[in-house]
């Protein structure tokens, strides 16, 4: 059943949770959604919710990131909170077997390790498109981690990278010189520390900071000045980033619309908050924040598809 036009005063009034299913975009049926960052068995999530999450928001490409090593069920780390438990290459792999079309992977593997690269590589013969997460107690700009930069440079494949202050690709300051060294990869940036940064002001230990943002952040920066970097929306970080100041975001958002691609990076079991302590989940979150801050259908696109459809070499959808 459609739903008739809603008043201005009723938009106004309208819940952001309520947002993402209305006003403006009265039907997704026709509207392309591409989710650049979803993990699999993600803190014990089955294969079958996951694809229960992206059919609730009708997500038509999920692309699948691996993280082997301290985060695997089973890995080098003794695991006993399911928080810390994603999957990784082979899992990634079999969900995409299994949902033909429906899913696309990266390949991952800590940097660190001296078979990281035979690992990545030989996933990325197998079909992986991409390479991430990287999330591993690695200098962005280590030896370890310029060898996975030229790999990626070979092949032609973007990196994804999670930046976390005193614990994943540290030293972010520096990454600058990453981008300049390497002008034809496609370098994806995420996570607290990196959407800490679009502010000018950020205390590096306060992983989701608060109020207004002072211009001129590194990250802000950045995406204006290397047309080989772009900006993933997804998780708490992402949310938290197009939120914590909304004048701010809009313009943000306005300015980098070619260099941003909505993910979910959510973990809940239905795409309504279900398994989760808040009830919350990001993925509707993000869209509607989303919606809420770009102009029009169009916009709105270009962000959720067209970005990362782009980027990773996809056809137009059907």
């Amino acid at each position: 059943m459609s739903r008739a036009p809603c008043t201005r005063r009723e938009f106004l009034g309208t819940s952001l949770a309520g947002l993402a299913s209305t006003l403006w975009f009265p039907s997704q049926a026709d509207q392309p959604l591409l989710d650049l960052h979803q993990h699999s068995l993600y803190t014990g999530r089955t294969h079958e919710q996951l694809l229960a999450h992206q059919n609730v928001h009708r997500v038509t490409t999920t692309v699948l990131l691996p993280i082997e090593g301290w985060m695997m069920e089973g890995g080098s780390r003794s695991v006993t909170d399911w928080d810390l438990v994603v999957g990784g290459n082979r899992d990634c792999a079999q969900v995409e077997k299994e949902n033909p079309g429906r899913f696309l992977r990266f390949a991952s593997s800590d940097a660190s390790l001296s078979r990281a690269i035979d690992v990545i590589r030989d996933n990325l013969r197998r079909g992986a498109i991409g390479i991430g997460e990287l999330k591993y107690p690695v200098a962005v700009d280590a030896p370890e981690m310029h060898r996975v930069y030229k790999l990626a440079e070979d092949v032609r494949v973007p990196v994804l990278l999670h930046f976390e202050h005193d614990m994943y690709n540290t030293g972010f300051e520096r990454f600058e010189s990453v981008l300049k060294a390497y002008p034809n990869v496609n370098f994806i940036g995420h996570a607290q520390t990196w959407w800490g940064n679009i502010s000018a002001d950020l205390n590096p230990l306060e992983m989701y900071p608060k109020g207004p943002v002072k211009r001129g952040g590194l990250t802000d920066r950045w995406l204006g000045d290397y047309p080989n970097l772009y900006g993933d929306l997804s998780a708490g970080s992402g949310l938290n980033a197009l939120t914590r100041d909304p004048d701010f975001a809009r313009d943000f958002v306005r300015r980098h619309s070619r260099r941003l691609i909505w993910g979910s990076d959510c973990n809940c079991r239905d795409g309504k908050g279900g398994g989760l302590r808040d009830g919350k989940c990001i993925a509707a979150g993000s869209l509607a924040a989303l919606r809420d801050l770009v102009p029009d259908r169009a916009a709105f696109r270009q962000i959720t598809f067209e970005n990362g459809a782009q980027l990773l070499g996809l056809g137009k959808p059907r």
